[in-house]
């Protein structure tokens, strides 16, 4: 029970994000590059502010402890950080990318995919353990996976790009230890949007003038990005991140019913079936938490 507030942020986090679709497709005729620029500079910008204005004192306070680390320590601090700030751009841009101009379904599929490789990073570099039924989910969701990438190979390789991406990030910011939350994902977010910066003058568009851009980029920025990955991170703090990227399975579950209801895509039964077998491993894997509170 002491674990639920951290399980509640893992579900929290990836059903904001099951729903993504509802406010980038309205603006799908924007490049992708610009919705990319333009939410990321938003992010960094409202962040840097909240932490300027109201986390100063925790600022210098992670200042400091940074300083007291050994050698070793501040590599390993700046290497997790450098890298969640490259990890985070690259997932970004390619979810954009494939949602915009491939399909729901395929972003559906990489949040179906990046379980499986989070699960597998997390138990090869990080040691976590599975018990038997979770190897079993593993399996199930794998089975799922080859299911829903027989009827369309090109969907999977989009798919695979984007899931490996936030996997590694789950997995390298397990062991980003000490510092305050906030503070990480703000110097992860200044970061990308320093790399993505320069290339601005030359890839973007002409500068959007419609207020519903501006305002779906807004909300893209607080409600789709700055909180589920708060939510995330703290959930990452109490609870293995092979847990965590298995209930990342809620993500494309809701997607995956957003394509077929809202904006009918084709869904043959095979793909309806692939689903249900990795909603039913969902279940198997947290079998242990949800007959525990059963029991309580």
């Amino acid at each position: 029970m002491k674990d639920t507030k951290y399980y509640i942020a893992a579900v929290s986090a990836f059903m904001v994000w099951g729903f993504f679709s509802l406010v980038l497709k309205p603006i799908h005729s924007y490049p992708s590059i610009d919705i990319l620029f333009y939410r990321v500079f938003s992010c960094a910008i409202l962040m840097l502010l909240i932490v300027l204005l109201f986390k100063r004192r925790v600022l210098l306070e992670n200042i400091a402890l940074y300083k007291t680390l050994p050698a070793k320590g501040k590599v390993k601090a700046m290497a997790l950080n450098i890298g969640g700030g490259l990890l985070l751009t690259a997932n970004w841009f390619s979810f954009i990318y494939v949602m915009n101009h491939i399909s729901v379904k395929a972003t559906s599929l990489a949040y179906l995919v990046c379980p499986i490789l989070t699960t597998l990073l997390a138990y090869l570099i990080l040691s976590e353990k599975l018990s038997r039924p979770q190897w079993a989910a593993v399996m199930l969701s794998i089975i799922g996976c080859i299911l829903l990438s027989y009827s369309n190979m090109l969907d999977m390789s989009f798919s695979l790009i984007v899931g490996l991406s936030y996997a590694m990030y789950l997995v390298s910011q397990k062991e980003n230890k000490g510092f305050d939350k906030f503070i990480s994902l703000t110097f992860q977010i200044m970061l990308s949007a320093l790399i993505l910066l320069p290339f601005y003058p030359l890839y973007s568009g002409p500068v959007p003038t419609s207020f519903e851009f501006y305002f779906y980029i807004e909300l893209i920025a607080v409600a789709f990005t700055i909180i589920p990955l708060l939510l995330n991170l703290f959930a990452l703090k109490r609870i293995n991140s092979s847990t965590v990227g298995m209930l990342m399975n809620i993500n494309p579950l809701i997607a995956f019913c957003l394509a077929a209801l809202v904006y009918h895509e084709h869904l043959d039964n095979v793909q309806v079936a692939a689903y249900g077998v990795i909603f039913f491993a969902i279940l198997v894997f947290n079998s242990q938490l949800l007959f525990s509170k059963r029991k309580l």
